[in-house]
């Protein structure tokens, strides 16, 4: 048996953020990795044999990483902007979205929409955001505030906008076109199956994460890749003197008087007074014996390298249409069309997705040869694609071809003719389903945020007199703390689960 100060459950990127933080206040600090490689979903690879391409398998870009973890763990990082937002194909047209906005975005919605009433309310939704944005996202990396705090900062009628009503009928009531109502609502569902007008309004929540990090709501891409982001948090724990183990699975959780013991599938075991469950909420309850219901994830990712980009019917220049998000099928109507069909069992069809071209922005995720070819990778999510699924045999290959079909309608040529070789002669196409998710990731049900995410704040009348209660990651037992996705403020390429879980043992 093995003692430390702390022992974490579970290497990726929250784990590692709270390892770094604890081991740099002096507290010994053991992570136990399941896998053979530290950094979770965040983690980079070179998935296709003989293709010099560092691709992140399960993760996209960099939203909440806040700046302040970034400097306090020292981490060698560079976040980089996109010059494009996002880009909706309609028709032989397109719906383009400039980063900064300019002349071409005026004119791109005044072209799709007919008139210059919808970019002027656009204008006004993003600056209510921003707004909103500027009040929440400085807390993020302090104990939760009030809800009445935010409210009061925020203003009534915003908050009640956002967090009151379902996200569905602000966006029917602020926008007239289809295709503009469904660029604004797809980040209320990445992560989330849920009808964007649901009562639960945990379309809200996912939408709300979505558009406050760096208080801009902008996602940055990470030179190196998503990959880069867990090479800098490993540098960061091993330099700080946490102890980094892989290829030991946690098996039992037992609390023994006044420390917890972690037991491994190998037979080891460690011991500390604090554990953090940077895993799923669900396993974590497996581990203590008890049975919880498991939650499903939604959506698919494929991943691709191509020899070149493909052209758009549109005529525009594929390295501005790839280079921010480039939405298919993802009107209001086809979003709720997908969303009701999925409930019912059948794939969406058309297939939403959300296509990115990450090496437009980052070439260096590509070997040098790679890029004088000209070759590129490109990233595709689907949409309303619920683990239940691909219960039955058949559907990946079903899925692969319906997205292919969604595709074609707005390329002049076929994708597959784009489509790199690797050194085996097989196509650079990898499709990740919920089920391969949780396979390889050990995420119930393929779920990315391990369950669905809760407000940013806590209740008024909710009891915070704890520092675990203090920073979200309470459960209830004494000296296990919540450190992922499953914690308060967990979900996304953030760190916060991490870095809360840190803040709560150091304030005790």
């Amino acid at each position: 048996m093995t003692d430390a100060d702390v022992v974490i459950i579970g290497g990726g990127h929250n784990g590692l953020v709270a390892a770094s933080y604890l081991a740099r206040a002096g507290r010994s600090v053991v992570v136990l990795e399941a896998r053979g490689q530290l950094g979770g979903a965040v983690a980079g690879e070179r998935t296709f044999p003989g293709v010099d391409a560092r691709l992140s398998r399960f993760s996209y870009l960099v939203s909440l990483l806040p700046d302040k973890i970034i400097s306090d763990l020292d981490l060698d990082l560079e976040l980089r902007s996109r010059t494009v937002g996002s880009y909706t194909p309609v028709g032989d047209h397109g719906l383009l979205v400039e980063r900064p906005e300019g002349d071409a975005t005026r004119a791109s919605f005044a072209e799709i929409t007919g008139n210059e009433r919808e970019y002027g309310a656009w204008q006004r939704f993003h600056a209510d955001l921003e707004r909103f944005a500027s009040v929440v996202a400085p807390t993020l990396t302090e104990p939760l505030p009030q809800v009445g705090e935010i409210r009061r900062r925020v203003g009534d009628e915003l908050m009640d906008a956002l967090t009151a009503r379902p996200i569905g009928d602000l966006v029917t009531d602020r926008f007239a076109h289809d295709v503009v109502r469904g660029t604004v609502l797809t980040d209320a569902l990445i992560g989330t199956e849920a009808d964007v007008h649901d009562q639960s309004l945990v379309q809200n929540r996912c939408f709300v994460y979505h558009v406050i990090g760096r208080g801009t709501g902008e996602w940055r891409v990470p030179v190196g890749g998503m990959g880069a982001v867990a090479d800098a948090l490993v540098g960061s724990a091993s330099a700080a003197g946490a102890e980094l183990i892989t290829e030991v699975a946690v098996t039992e959780l037992s609390r023994e008087v006044d420390h917890w013991r972690a037991v491994t599938a190998d037979g080891r075991s460690w011991q500390a007074p604090v554990v953090l469950a940077n895993c799923a909420r669900w396993t974590l309850d497996r581990l203590l014996g008890k049975a919880t219901a498991k939650p499903a994830g939604n959506q698919i990712k494929i991943n691709m390298v191509l020899q070149r980009l493909p052209t758009l019917r549109s005529g525009l220049d594929p390295k501005i249409a790839f280079a921010g998000t480039l939405h298919v099928h993802q009107s209001y109507r086809e979003l709720r069309a997908a969303h009701q069909r999925a409930m019912s069992g059948q794939l969406p069809a058309p297939f939403p997705c959300e296509v990115y071209c990450h090496s437009l922005t980052d070439s260096s995720i590509l070997g040098p040869e790679l890029v004088k070819k000209g070759w590129h990778t490109l990233t595709l999510f689907g949409l309303h694609a619920p683990a239940n699924l691909f219960d039955e045999p058949g559907r990946s290959i079903a899925v692969e071809w319906a997205v292919k079909a969604s595709i074609k309608g707005f390329l002049a040529e076929p994708l597959y003719d784009c489509i790199a070789t690797d050194a085996n002669g097989d196509p650079c196409f990898e499709l990740m389903t919920p089920l391969d998710i949780e396979a390889e990731l050990g995420m119930p049900g393929g779920h990315i945020f391990h369950g669905d995410l809760s407000w940013p704040w806590r209740d008024d009348d909710q009891e915070a007199e704890t520092p675990a209660e203090r920073w979200g990651v309470a459960t209830e037992h004494p000296g296990l703390l919540l450190c992922g996705s499953s914690s308060r403020r967990g979900g996304a390429v953030s760190g916060l689960g991490g870095h809360s879980a840190a803040m709560a043992v150091l304030d005790s």
